[in-house]
C-alpha cells in the first residue's frame, strides 16, 4: 500500500516494511515533513514493549488505543523544525477521509512555532470545522470541492503567517485561534465544536421561543412575552 501511495503521487522512496513501534527500520531518521494515515483506533499493538521507548516522551500511551503512539512516532521522526499532518479517528466531525466510514479529522504538529520565517504562534492551536462544507454523496461520506479544500488550506496558511496568504481571522462556525488557556478551560479537549463556535444565524424578526425559555432557565432575563401558555 506504502509503494501504491508513492507511485500514485510519483515520489520514489526506500520502504521498510516491519512492526513500526517495536523494529522501527530507520531508527534515527529525521524529516522535515511527514504525512500519515495509521489505522484508528489499534487495540491490539506493542504497547507493552514500546510505551517506555524514547519516542513517548509526552506521556505514556494507552495499551488499549495506538492513536497517540502514532503521534509520538512521528514527532519523534521530525527535525528540529519539521512539520507534520496525519488523519485521526474523531467522533465529533462528519468524514472527511473517504475510505472510512467513522468520523476522522486532520492534525497539523510544528515542532517549532516560533520558526522565524513566519509568526510566532507560540501557545495557540488553530480550529478549523469543515463538517458543513461539502455534500453528503453517500449516507456516510461527505465530499469537499476544490473550493471547500481552498477554503481550509488558505486559513491555515493566513493563520500561519505564510507570504501573501493575506490576514488571518476567526469566523464563527468555523475556524478560530485558541491560546492554551482557554484548551485548559476545555479540559483540554480537541473537539473543533468546542472553539469555534455555531455560524451566525439570520434574525427573521420573530420571538425564539426556545431561546426565551432558555434565558428564564438560566434566570438570565424574564421570558419574553409569547401568545403560548406555560
Amino acid at each position: 500500500m506504502a509503494k501504491t501511495s508513492l507511485a500514485i503521487c510519483g515520489i520514489h522512496g526506500k520502504i521498510g516494511q516491519g512492526e513500526s513501534f517495536t523494529n522501527d527500520r530507520f531508527p534515527d531518521l529525521k524529516v522535515d515533513y511527514a504525512l500519515a494515515n495509521a489505522a484508528f483506533n489499534m487495540k491490539r499493538w506493542a504497547g507493552d514493549q514500546a510505551r517506555e521507548a524514547r519516542r513517548c516522551k509526552f506521556g505514556v500511551p494507552p495499551a488499549g488505543n495506538a492513536n497517540f503512539a502514532w503521534v509520538h512516532h512521528i514527532v519523534h521522526h521530525l527535525e528540529p523544525v519539521g512539520a507534520a499532518g496525519f488523519v485521526l479517528a474523531n467522533g465529533s466531525m462528519s468524514s472527511i477521509y473517504y475510505s472510512a466510514q467513522i468520523p476522522g479529522c486532520l492534525w497539523f504538529l510544528a515542532r517549532d512555532k516560533k520558526n522565524g520565517r513566519l509568526r510566532d504562534r507560540r501557545g495557540q492551536v488553530l480550529f478549523i470545522d469543515a463538517c458543513k462544507l461539502g455534500r453528503m454523496v453517500a449516507r456516510t461520506h461527505r465530499e469537499l470541492t476544490e473550493e471547500d479544500i481552498r477554503k481550509v488550506a488558505d486559513t491555515y496558511h493566513a493563520w500561519r503567517g505564510e507570504k501573501d496568504a493575506g490576514e488571518y481571522r476567526d469566523v464563527p462556525g468555523f475556524c478560530k485561534s485558541a491560546p492554551f488557556s482557554e484548551l485548559g478551560r476545555h479540559g483540554f479537549v480537541l473537539t473543533p465544536g468546542r472553539y469555534v463556535g455555531a455560524p451566525p444565524q439570520e434574525d427573521g424578526g420573530e420571538p425564539f421561543e426556545a431561546l426565551a425559555l432558555l434565558d428564564r432557565i438560566l434566570d438570565r432575563k424574564p421570558l419574553r412575552a409569547s401568545s403560548r401558555k406555560e
